[in-house]
C-alpha cells in the first residue's frame, strides 16, 4: 500500500486528480518516508513557478472586537477575559508607512467582525491607503458581509480578501460555531468574493475537534473546484477562555502534510507559513516553506496591539516594525535557501 502512495503523489504532481479515497488514504497511511518524498516534490513545485522567493505581507490586526461567538476563537463575543483594543486611521495609516518604508508591499488589515468598523468605514480606510501607496496591494479579512459590501470594499481599491471557511462539512461545521452562525452563508460569501473579481483566499485549521481524514480529504476536493487564490492553514491551537480551552491541539506534522499537498494540488497558489505554524512549532515557519508554503505575514501591529489579538493560547508575535526585526526574517529565510522578495507577490494562479 505504501508503495501505490508514492504513486498517487506522483500523479498529483502530474496535474491529476485525487479522489476522496486517495486523499483519505494520503493522510492516513502517512509515514515519515512519504511526507519526505511529498515535500521535496511540493518544494519543487514551489521553486517551478515562484523561485525562492518568499513574499512578505504586512499584517495589520487593527480590531480584536467581535460580534460572533465561535467556539474555538479567543476573541469571541462570549470571552468576557478577552482585553478589548480598536485601532484608529492614523495609527493603521502609520503601520503602513512605517511598512512601506521597510518595503513591505502587501498590506493585510485583519480585525473580529467589529460593529464599530462599519462597511463604509472599512471601505474609507482601503482609499487611504491606496491613495498614500497606490502600488501596493490591500488584503482585507473582516469576515463575513453581504455582497454589497464586499463590492463597496472592492471599489474602493481593495484587491484580496481572505475568509477560512474553516471546513466543508456542514456537521463539522455547526460542531465549531453558534446556531446564529451559517454554513451556508459562509459559503455564498467565497462565491461572491471570487465572482465580485476579489484574488480570494480561503483555508481551515488540522486539528479542530471532531475533525477526520475524510473531512480533509474533502477540503482537498473543495480546493481544488473553488480554485483559491490563497490557501491558509494551520494547526488548531485552543484557546483558555473557550468552549474548546481543555481540547487537544492540532499538529504541526499533519499541518505541514496537508501544506505539501496543497502544493501539489494548486502549483500555482499563494500558500501562507502561518503564525500559528509558527506558534505550536520554534521552527514551524521555516519548514512550512520547506513543505511548499511561499509567503509570511510579519506583523506591522505588534507593539500597538500588545498580544491582545490572542485568537488561541500562546500566539507568537513576529513583528517587522523596524529594520532589524525584518533583516532577522530575511536570514532565517535564507538559511533555508529562500530570499525575502519586495513585490506585491500577486497570485498566479491565473495566469498561463
Amino acid at each position: 500500500m505504501t508503495e501505490n502512495l508514492f504513486d498517487k503523489i506522483d500523479r498529483l504532481e502530474a496535474g491529476e486528480s485525487l479522489d476522496r479515497e486517495s486523499y483519505t488514504a494520503l493522510i492516513e497511511k502517512r509515514n515519515e518516508e512519504l511526507a519526505g518524498y511529498l515535500f521535496g516534490k511540493a518544494a519543487g513545485m514551489r521553486e517551478k513557478y515562484y523561485g525562492n522567493r518568499i513574499y512578505i505581507r504586512g499584517l495589520i490586526e487593527f480590531s480584536n472586537y467581535c460580534r460572533n461567538d465561535c467556539y474555538y476563537c479567543g476573541i469571541r463575543k462570549g470571552n468576557r477575559k478577552a482585553e478589548r483594543y480598536r485601532l484608529g486611521r492614523e495609527e493603521i495609516l502609520e503601520c503602513c508607512r512605517k511598512g512601506y518604508v521597510l518595503g513591505f508591499r502587501t498590506f493585510v488589515l485583519q480585525g473580529g467582525e467589529d460593529p464599530w468598523y462599519t462597511d463604509d468605514r472599512i471601505a474609507e480606510l482601503v482609499r487611504d491607503i491606496k491613495k498614500e501607496h497606490s502600488d501596493c496591494a490591500v488584503t482585507l479579512s473582516v469576515g463575513e458581509k453581504e455582497r454589497e459590501a464586499y463590492q463597496k470594499f472592492f471599489d474602493a481599491g481593495a484587491d484580496r480578501y481572505l475568509l477560512r471557511h474553516e471546513t466543508v462539512c456542514e456537521e463539522h461545521y455547526r460542531t465549531l460555531h453558534p446556531p446564529s452562525m451559517s454554513y451556508a452563508h459562509r459559503q455564498e460569501c467565497l462565491r461572491n468574493l471570487k465572482d465580485i473579481g476579489f484574488q480570494t483566499g480561503c483555508g481551515f485549521m488540522v486539528g479542530t475537534p471532531g475533525q477526520t481524514a475524510e473531512n480533509l480529504a474533502d477540503e482537498l476536493l473543495f480546493l481544488k473546484e473553488f480554485q483559491p487564490a490563497m490557501v491558509g492553514i494551520g494547526p488548531f491551537i485552543p484557546h483558555r477562555d473557550t468552549p474548546f480551552g481543555t481540547k487537544a491541539p492540532g499538529s504541526a506534522e499533519l499541518t505541514l502534510y496537508l501544506l505539501g499537498l496543497i502544493r501539489l494540488l494548486l502549483p500555482k497558489v499563494l500558500l501562507p507559513a502561518t503564525t500559528a505554524l509558527g506558534t505550536i512549532s520554534d521552527d514551524g515557519r521555516e519548514r512550512g516553506i520547506l513543505a511548499g508554503a511561499n509567503v509570511v505575514m510579519p506583523n506591522l501591529s505588534a507593539s500597538l496591539v500588545q498580544g491582545k489579538y490572542e485568537l488561541y493560547d500562546h500566539k507568537i508575535y513576529t513583528g517587522a516594525e523596524n529594520a532589524a526585526e525584518l533583516e532577522l526574517l530575511r536570514s532565517r529565510m535564507k538559511k533555508i535557501g529562500c530570499e525575502v522578495t519586495v513585490d506585491r507577490g500577486d497570485t498566479k494562479m491565473y495566469t498561463r
